[in-house]
């Protein structure tokens, strides 16, 4: 990862004295501030909620409170789309304030109309989702045309002097040579690319199209072999994450290291993973059974070989063994070759869907919440 020269001796200073103390520490806030989307990708489960639910907002308050209380060094904003957020401008202008690295994932179809809201700051850093080309992307979103709305954001927010990165996942049936392809034009740009495969979300309405990790090892390998072992490309994922995708690393996750707090609350366990919410930081880190979760533990887990649960336990390995991440990062992913062996799956327990269970709890707060308000209107009257 590339970041200005602040924002990273902040995050690499973080990431060593919790590392020597030891114990579980995050090291991005997933922030979830709304719901509400103006896509319905079918990948994604977040936009068939309730009206009721996806007309809640965490405040400006709330999202501050979010990063004092996890003490992570960035946050990547999210949702939903966080520009239909009013007061985004506001919440990403007091993370900077606050020093932190702010990264503001968006589809672009706002882009062009709230630029003027932002300013460029090394401490600023806008993620369009870009799932590939043109004909790879309007696909997963299910919209023609915003793959070129997404282009001329990339062009308009580089021409005013942001930083710019793309976040494409990558589903089953992508083409290794499109998707090499697309990383090719993303570097005549000059743009950075954030690369995960998908997860099967509970509540996602195609199922169908997301890889497991025997298809992913192999995709990753085959795309990095057209590109001299990923050196062809600029990305912002660290070079042994890179590395396990393409199967030359066994790794458990660290669910921690990406926690997401969103308009639900904290979600236990992980930023994937819906198995209950809290109302603090602290009781998602103390109250959470840590060891039901996670490849080969539990089903849910079983495919699941994205960043934010594993790029937290590559920076790990960076840190226990540095050398081995310079060599990836100067040789390239290894390519062809035995795989790494992977994690026995057998003895996984069971999915446990509870996510109607929250949507409930959360619709009856709010139907509380609304009755509570009108009784004090009216006894105001």
């Amino acid at each position: 990862m590339t970041l200005p020269l602040q924002p990273l001796v902040r995050i690499g200073a973080y990431t060593l004295r919790q590392h020597i103390k030891g114990g579980k520490y995050p090291l991005v806030l997933m922030l979830e501030p709304l719901l509400r989307c103006n896509l319905a990708c079918p990948g994604c489960g977040k936009i068939d909620y309730p009206d009721a639910i996806l007309n809640q907002r965490l405040s400006f308050d709330q999202c501050m409170d979010a990063i004092d209380e996890c003490g992570a060094p960035a946050v990547s904003i999210a949702g939903g789309e966080p520009l239909l957020h009013r007061d985004m401008p506001k919440i990403v202008k007091g993370y900077i304030a606050k020093k932190k690295f702010v990264i503001l994932c968006t589809n672009a179809l706002l882009m062009k109309k709230k630029i003027d809201d932002y300013a460029p700051s090394p401490f600023f850093t806008w993620s369009i989702h870009l799932d590939g080309d043109k004909a790879m992307h309007d696909h997963a979103v299910d919209q023609d045309g915003t793959y070129e709305v997404a282009i001329e954001a990339i062009d308009l927010a580089k021409a005013r002097g942001f930083r710019v990165q793309v976040n494409c996942t990558v589903f089953d049936g992508a083409s290794p040579d499109r998707l090499a392809a697309f990383f090719d034009e993303m570097e005549k740009r000059g743009v950075e690319i954030t690369i995960s495969p998908g997860y099967a979300y509970e509540r996602a309405a195609d199922q169908e199209h997301f890889l497991n990790r025997e298809r992913t090892r192999n995709f990753f390998r085959d795309v990095f072999r057209k590109g001299d072992g990923g050196k062809a490309w600029s990305f912002t994922n660290s070079p042994l994450f890179l590395d396990f995708l393409a199967g030359n690393q066994t790794y458990e996750c660290t669910p921690w290291s990406m926690p997401l707090r969103t308009v639900f609350g904290w979600q236990k366990p992980c930023y994937l993973v819906g198995e209950g919410y809290v109302s603090t930081f602290k009781e998602l880190m103390e109250g959470t059974d840590w060891d039901q979760y996670g490849v080969g533990k539990y089903a849910k887990c079983s495919d699941c070989m994205v960043h934010c649960g594993f790029e937290g336990t590559a920076a790990s390995d960076s840190i226990r063994h540095p050398l081995k991440m310079f060599q990836i990062g100067r040789k390239g992913v290894r390519t062809d070759g035995p795989m790494a062996p992977d994690i026995d799956l057998s003895n996984a327990r069971p999915a446990d869907d509870v996510h109607l269970t929250h949507v409930e709890r959360e619709l009856a707060k709010i139907k509380a919440e609304q009755g509570n308000g009108a009784k004090r209107v009216q006894r105001a009257a």
